[in-house]
């Protein structure tokens, strides 16, 4: 899953959350990219420096004064700040609790995603398992679905 800066002709900027870059490129040749704003279907991608947080990561070292900062690196503040432990651990909290209160479909997650999505049932939360690739042609529809980290239980 990536997650995009997006602009509008009307300059609305918003982000866009993709299986790839491809899948962008796919959804927007398709018509199926549009501005939340507005409506807009003349959407462009803007520039963006991917924000990758792990748990080991060391901290960067400190730049002398002196040293010069590359030429691509923008001197504005990121869009995206990190995110405290303590509010990672209450997202997935909550994440965990929508995903057992939504009907377990099982493997039959991909089909029922897309009942859903084209209006063939009722819309409702699902949950279910989906391999790698039914969920990168899910993401490719414009089906939006996210997964959930297991709970410590699930995990023995």
């Amino acid at each position: 899953m990536i997650v995009l800066d997006l602009c509008c002709e009307k300059e609305h900027r918003f982000e866009g959350w993709f299986g790839s870059a491809d899948a962008f490129e796919g959804q927007l040749a398709r018509g199926l990219v549009e501005c939340p704003v507005c409506g807009s279907k003349s959407v462009k991608r803007l520039p963006s420096a991917p924000y990758v947080q792990t748990r080991h990561a060391a901290p960067a070292p400190a730049q002398s004064p002196t040293q010069a900062k590359p030429a691509d690196v923008p001197s504005a503040a990121p869009d995206h700040m990190p995110v405290s432990p303590e509010t990672a651990a209450v997202v997935i909290s909550m994440l965990r609790k929508l995903a057992r209160e939504a009907e377990d479909v099982g493997s039959r997650l991909p089909e029922e995603a897309r009942r859903i999505h084209y209006g063939e049932t009722e819309a409702r939360s699902i949950r279910g398992a989906a391999s790698r690739d039914e969920v990168v042609e899910l993401l490719e529809e414009g089906i939006m679905l996210m997964p959930v980290p297991p709970s410590d239980e699930d995990l023995h």
